[in-house]
Order: C-alpha cells, then structure tokens, then sequence
C-alpha cells in the first residue's frame, strides 16, 4: 500500500501547496509508518462483510437460528451502537494515561474484539440466539472501542489540511483491500464446497483474527500520540453529549452528507445481485460484478486524493457524488444481456466508490479543530463517533427503503418469473434511489465553508493559545 501511493508523496512534496511544510511534526508522513497505521482497518473493516452478509445466512442454514431472532439481534445491537458510540468518544476524549488517550481503548477493545471473533466465527459450543447475542454485542463494542478513538487519533496525527487527506486515503485502501480478501474467500471456497459453511466462516475468521494481531503492533508504534489539550473535556451524560453534537452545524452537514452517501451505496448493494440475476438474466455475474467494483476500489483512493489536493476536500467530495449520480442514471440505459455496458458502469462505480466517504471523514478533524478553537474542548472522538449514526442509520435506510419499494412495485426474488413491469420497477429503484441519494449528498456538503485557507487560520490559532497555556519555564 505504501508503494502505491508513494507518487502522491512525492507529487505534494514537490508542489509545495499551502498549508504543507516539509521536515518537522507537521510535514510529510513517512508513508511505511502511515501503512503501518492504516493497517488497523484490515481487521475492521474484514469483519464487516462476513457480519454483514455471510453470518446471518450461515447461523440460519447451518445452525438452525430463525431469521427473525437474528433480525432481531442484529437490530438490537444497531440500537445498542446508537446509545454507546458516543459515549466511548466522549471517554475517549477525557481519557488521560501514561499511555495516552487513544492507545488504552484501542488495546481493550481489540481484545473484546478478538475473543468475540473467534466465537462467532469458530463456534465450539451450541449455537443459540443467547450465544449469538452475547457474542455479536461483544464484538461490535470492541469495533467501537477500536474504531472510534482509532479515527480520532488519526486526525490528531497531523494538524494540516491535506495531510489529513493522505491519513484517511492510506485508511481507505486498506479497508478496500480486506474487503476484496474477504469477498475473493467464499467465491474460492464456493468452486470446492458452496456447502460448507462453517469452512466460510472459519476462512473469513481467520482473515479478521490474523490481521488484528499483526495490525495492532504495526499501528500502537507507528506515530506516537500527541500530548492531549491542557482544557479538560467537560463530564459528558450521553444526552448531553449528543446535544453537543447536533449543536454544530457543520457537522450536521458532513454527518447528513454521510448518511445520504451510505444510504446510496447501501441501496446498490441490497439490489445488486437481484439486478443482475433477476433483470439482466445473469446470476452467474452477480457476485463477480460485486468483486470486481471493490479491485477497482482499491486503487481510487490515491486518485481521489491527489484531486482533493487540488481543489479541496470538500469540493473533491462534491465531484465525486456528482460522478457517481452519471454512472447510476447510466444504469437506465442497460439492457437484459448487455453485460459490456454494465461491465463498464461496474468499473466506473469502482473508481469512484468511497470518494465521499473519504473526504468527509478527513473534514470532520478539520471540524474538530474549530469546536476546540471556539469552545475550548477537544471533543474529536466525540465527533468521529458521530459517524457510528450516519453509517448505520445510511444502512438501515437503504435495506428499509429499497426492500419495500421493489415489493410494492410487483418485484418477487422467489417468484419464477417476474413481470416486465415488476422488472423496470427494481431498475427504477436500482439506479434512481443512489442517484437521489447522492444528490442530497452533494448538496449538503456544496459550498462548506472550512476549506484549506480557513483551516489554516483555526490551527494558527490553536496553536498561540496552546502556547499561551503552557507554564512558564
């Protein structure tokens, strides 16, 4: 990953844009100790497939749990996310350690992590919505315990501007690279035994455990943590943390553009493989087609990277929704058959995935920086949790809009055959609901007001008065 995105190094060393120093703190990151870093989204971001996708249908198949218990398990723990994401930012924020404010919650929540992997993903006892529930609650406060404060310390690495950039780019090829591994397992595993699930669930378990250890070491050493503010966050009660973050606009507006992001994509991938099994009439394509948009994942995040440099994160993020409504209204124009022309929306969509989603989370630091500037405290974990309800609000809608909307239009998956009208119907929605979606996406963060000029007058500021709050010699 390092060597991938080496040009973008040496490319912004060269231009000498502002806001950029070379040597010192807050110059160029070594991109081996930013692989390093970023590598701690392997294990995040390889559990989220499987959970998502292969676990529910695994545990009903293969070890008997009703869907409906599972449904409602995986709904309780999204309501469990809601109340304690926010709630582990804000400790985060107060944590002071020898060790730092980030690093303890990381280490206990990769072991929370860890252990709830291998449960879930190598049950040894009997299966039950009981053993299910524990272990499932387990795991995703052990991903918060990670991820959160692991966000915020990404954005504590360094205070300028692109450099935030190139962190969240680094973050955003890694996590594409675990999702291409684990989604490459089952469709190797499906050419020797489509019926072996736990051989499914052991292969992706695996991924997930192996990469949590290698990348725990790799991340805990790559930078140290910077010495927290010498203002100590205010005791925060959970409604009193959430007033705080809904009392910033700015960001509501990056958390609204979020959400419209998520709920786009979500909608793609509830319908993708109905698109192309039902109205294209090849089934054999449908796990391929979704494969093939994350290879091509993996190397836009250099790419939008480099155009975030040149016009601003926010702008970058509004031309990348503006693309990705092109390819989704593009979808209109396929046909039943026409594999060339989806082959190729495939590709775009792959290169533009993920390019809102990787603006907005290098923003909401930026956004930090200027809460800390007018109130004092620095609440960045508290902020970066907030994400926690964009991302899972943005899955629920897609799964709570799309399913019902292609019901209603007459489309059935059992069905043996759907009508015509059913069938333009789940297009309808297939590429109009992401099209909308991003939209509303780019209209929330157009024209953002925290660009590269006004973050550099935030950080100048912060920096005087942290200066001017530190004891005299």
């Amino acid at each position: 990953m390092a060597t991938v995105l080496r040009s973008t190094v040496t490319a912004k060393a060269a231009s000498g844009s502002p806001g950029r120093r070379k040597g010192g703190s807050t110059g160029q990151l070594s991109p081996w100790r930013l692989a390093g870093f970023a590598s701690l989204t392997v294990p995040i971001y390889a559990a989220q497939m499987p959970l998502a996708v292969h676990l529910p249908a695994i545990y009903s198949q293969h070890f008997g749990l009703s869907l409906a218990a599972i449904g409602a398990i995986f709904l309780a723990e999204r309501l469990w996310g809601a109340a304690a994401d926010p709630l582990i930012g804000a400790l985060s924020d107060r944590t002071r350690s020898r060790f730092g404010r980030r690093r303890p919650w990381i280490v206990a929540g990769a072991i929370a992590f860890g252990l709830a992997a291998i449960a879930l993903f190598f049950p040894v006892f009997g299966v039950t919505p009981v053993y299910l529930a524990v272990s499932l609650f387990i795991m995703y406060l052990g991903w918060s315990m990670i991820q959160i404060p692991y966000l915020a310390w990404s954005g504590e690495i360094s205070g300028e501007y692109h450099e935030r950039t190139r962190i969240a780019t680094f973050q955003a090829v890694a996590g594409a690279s675990s999702l291409l591994l684990v989604l490459v397992l089952p469709t190797i595993i499906d050419q020797v035994d489509p019926q072996d699930g736990a051989l499914k669930l052991g292969a992706m378990g695996a991924v997930v455990i192996v990469s949590l250890i290698l990348s725990l070491n790799f991340a805990l050493r790559a930078f140290p943590e910077k010495p927290a503010p010498l203002t100590q966050p205010a005791r925060l009660p959970l409604r009193e943390a959430l007033r705080v973050v809904f009392a910033d606009r700015l960001l509501l507006r990056v958390l609204a553009s979020d959400l419209a992001v998520t709920t786009g994509q979500g909608i793609r991938s509830v319908l993708i493989v109905f698109f192309v099994t039902h109205y294209m009439g090849l089934p054999q394509w449908a796990s391929g087609l979704f494969l093939l948009q994350f290879i091509f994942g993996i190397v836009a995040g250099p790419i939008w990277a480099q155009i975030g440099y040149r016009i601003g994160k926010h702008r970058a993020a509004v031309a990348g929704e503006v693309v990705q409504i092109a390819i989704n209204l593009g979808l209109l124009l396929v046909t039943p058959g026409n594999l060339p022309l989806l082959l190729g929306l495939t590709v775009a969509q792959g290169f533009a995935q993920g390019s809102g989603n990787l603006m907005l989370r290098a923003i909401v630091a930026d956004v930090a920086d200027r809460h800390r500037l007018e109130t004092g405290h620095d609440r960045a974990a508290l902020f970066f949790s907030a994400f926690s309800l964009s991302m899972k609000g943005g899955m629920a809608l897609a799964v709570g809009i799309a399913l019902p909307l292609v019901g209603w239009l007459g489309f059935d998956p059992a069905a043996p055959a759907n009508t015509p009208a059913a069938l333009n119907g789940l297009l309808y929605v297939f590429a109009f609901g992401p099209a909308v979606a991003h939209l509303i996406s780019a209209a929330f963060i157009h024209g953002f007001p925290l660009d590269e000029a006004e973050h550099s007058r935030i950080r100048r500021a912060l920096d005087e008065r942290d200066h001017a709050l530190q004891p005299a010699e």
